[in-house]
């Protein structure tokens, strides 16, 4: 019997219980694991819009930038010259007088009508920057004078301005219209000749 009793020894209960709560925990935390993992995508999800929408909104801002640059860009080329325009008019209006008393002025009055008048212009010009050129005497500058002729001068110094046929102007130290001159020639180079 020793042996049946080695034989039939009371069978020790298998905990499967246990191994049912390793397969539970492990259950639990892959839930846990897909709920974080769902929670982490809902969350960059969430930064994505956000981003997207920050996006948008900067390219929709950039647009309008654009639009009214190019508004402010058409609206200066359209009336940049504006303030010249006004500051011209009273000039205008000076002239039609002038012309409209000419018929029972006498020729002083028309002159010094007509000098008030050129004052008037020259002081415009000066307040947006431009300035006369009138290089009579001076040394030929081809950079600003464009010498039309050439003539033996005596007594001036070869290259020298003689005569102004046009006066030349600056814009603010930019040539706007070069002067129309005529230059002292050698005198004995033309003779020759």
């Amino acid at each position: 019997m020793s042996g049946n009793a080695d034989r039939a020894a009371p069978e020790q209960p298998t905990d499967d219980s246990a191994g049912g709560q390793h397969e539970a925990a492990a259950a639990d935390d892959a839930a846990d694991s897909r709920e974080g993992d769902a929670d982490e995508q809902v969350s960059l999800q969430d930064k994505v819009d956000e981003y997207w929408d920050k996006y948008l909104r900067a390219v929709a801002e950039l647009d309008n930038v654009r639009k009214r640059a190019a508004k402010d860009v058409e609206n200066a080329r359209k009336f940049a010259l504006e303030r010249f325009a006004s500051e011209l008019l009273p000039v205008r209006d000076s002239l039609e007088m002038g012309l409209a008393s000419a018929d029972q002025a006498d020729a002083a009055h028309l002159r010094a009508g007509s000098l008030a008048t050129l004052k008037q212009l020259a002081a415009t010009l000066e307040r947006f920057g431009v300035t006369e050129l009138d290089p009579h005497g001076e040394p030929f500058d081809p950079a600003v004078h464009e010498a039309m002729m050439m003539q033996p001068s005596p007594g001036v110094e070869p290259g020298t301005v003689v005569t102004v046929f046009q006066k030349g102007y600056l814009l603010n130290g930019r040539l706007l219209r070069a002067a129309r001159v005529v230059v002292a020639a050698d005198p004995e180079s033309s003779g020759s000749a």
